[in-house]
């Protein structure tokens, strides 16, 4: 062998393993997920395969000295798509803490900033805390290759800059946070491309950063359009989903799905699956199903257990909108009457939906003797918007169709018995569209 080859086969060696040894990085987050009094979590991806923990610290107040607190590290993997969730479980209520992620030993830092805050303990010993809630749904991030042709469905991404502008607390993404395209549905590596491509947003870090992030799906990020409980890769559906939503619990009782719970401060968030158990809507014999019996069942029990301020159920599609059409609840009459009557009869009060689904915002309320409920519809974020402000919503608010690229913005305010939910709905830039006041009924 040639001195000359030997010295390339030495080269390429060393170089080989120098790439053997490098540090993995982040690609996507880290991204704050739930919070409780005692427990966060911060999401992760990384570029390969990786030991990631997280590492964070107290804001002293006074004389205190800083704390400083460590995860348990977590190794990601190819099955997973690199992703991890890392819990902070050593924090006191009501505190706030900044972090840093650790990736394979290197300390990273962003020019952006990274904290997370813990719930209050205010039960029993003071009024609840205010705080501000965003939200929006029809997030698609455009990748041309695999796009359809023509003009690009999604765009304004500086609206994510813009809800981080408000200084949430949360963000509560409402469904199709992202675009499953053709290519991606018929395999689990295409599921986690597209939710990794959709997460790599510059404009979206910040603040995915520093607010709490939970999510429900919708058909874009469970399968096809219009997608239901025949989809063959349900299961990969929701394994992605688990991977890149850092949401408290998935399922209910003994039945795997989407759907969770959580309370935040004084309100509780009911968080509904309209795919798994949903019947195609062409269907034609048996029953039309939408939420399905067990899920209805469980939320009237939730509903009636909670002493929340606010109710708030997130889920999809409209619901009270009465128009016979697309994937509105009014296109399955029966069990959506059993599920209003359901509300109406038990006599559960300060019920608010919060859905997306129709490239469009608007605010719906139904009302029977002393109690009502409201229904706000926030989308899109990104995706294209469609001005159905014709459609014969019988149960629109007057003056709340919006129908450009929003987000929504809910403040909290007031003592506990005269609680608020201030409404803003804000165009791409933040500029305020309308507001309404909710007050506890």
């Amino acid at each position: 062998m040639s001195s000359f080859l030997n010295k390339v086969l030495v080269i390429l060696f060393l170089s080989a393993s120098a790439l053997s040894f490098s540090q993995s990085q982040l690609i996507n987050g880290p991204m704050v997920g739930y919070s409780a009094m005692r427990e966060s979590a911060v999401w992760v991806q990384t570029d390969g395969e990786a030991s990631v923990s997280l590492i964070y610290y107290t804001i002293p107040t006074g004389s205190e000295a800083v704390k400083k607190f460590r995860s348990e590290p977590v190794q990601t993997s190819v099955e997973s798509a690199y992703t991890a969730t890392l819990v902070a479980d050593s924090l006191e209520p009501g505190r706030t803490y900044t972090y840093q992620v650790e990736v394979d030993g290197e300390i990273l830092d962003f020019d952006y900033p990274t904290t997370f805050k813990s719930q209050e303990l205010w039960q029993h010993r003071t009024e609840p805390p205010n705080w501000t809630m965003a939200m929006g749904s029809c997030t698609y991030i455009n990748e041309k290759k695999y796009d359809r042709p023509g003009k690009p469905y999604g765009g304004d991404y500086q609206i994510f800059e813009s809800i981080f502008e408000q200084s949430p607390d949360m963000m509560l993404w409402l469904g199709d946070n992202t675009y499953l395209r053709e290519v991606d549905w018929d395999s689990k590596s295409g599921f986690q491309h597209r939710y990794t491509h959709s997460r790599d947003v510059g404009e979206m870090r910040p603040l995915i950063g520093s607010a709490n992030n939970y999510a429900i799906w919708d058909d874009h990020d469970y399968g096809p359009n219009n997608a239901d409980r025949s989809y063959i890769h349900k299961n990969w559906a929701l394994e992605t989903f688990k991977e890149f939503w850092a949401n408290p619990s998935y399922g209910f009782k003994d039945e795997e799905c989407a759907t969770t719970m959580f309370t935040y401060n004084d309100a509780a968030f009911f968080m509904l699956d309209n795919r798994w158990f949903k019947s195609p809507n062409d269907r034609k014999t048996g029953n039309r199903v939408y939420l399905g019996e067990k899920q209805i069942q469980w939320l009237i029990d939730a509903l009636v257990t909670s002493k929340a301020t606010f109710k708030f159920v997130a889920v999809g599609g409209q619901v009270l909108n009465t128009v016979d059409k697309y994937e509105n609840y009014a296109t399955y009459p029966e069990e959506r009457k059993m599920l209003l009557d359901a509300i109406f009869e038990e006599g559960i009060k300060n019920v608010i939906f919060l859905t997306g689904d129709r490239h469009k915002t608007e605010l719906s309320k139904l009302e029977r003797g002393d109690n009502k409920i409201y229904d706000l519809t926030v989308s899109p974020l990104t995706s294209t918007a469609y001005n159905s402000v014709d459609e014969k919503n019988e149960n629109r608010v007057e003056g709340t169709h919006y129908g450009k690229r929003n987000f929504g913005i809910m403040k909290m305010s007031g003592p506990y018995k005269e609680r608020k939910a201030t409404i803003e709905i804000r165009d791409t830039d933040g500029e305020l569209i309308w507001t309404r006041d909710i007050e506890r009924w």
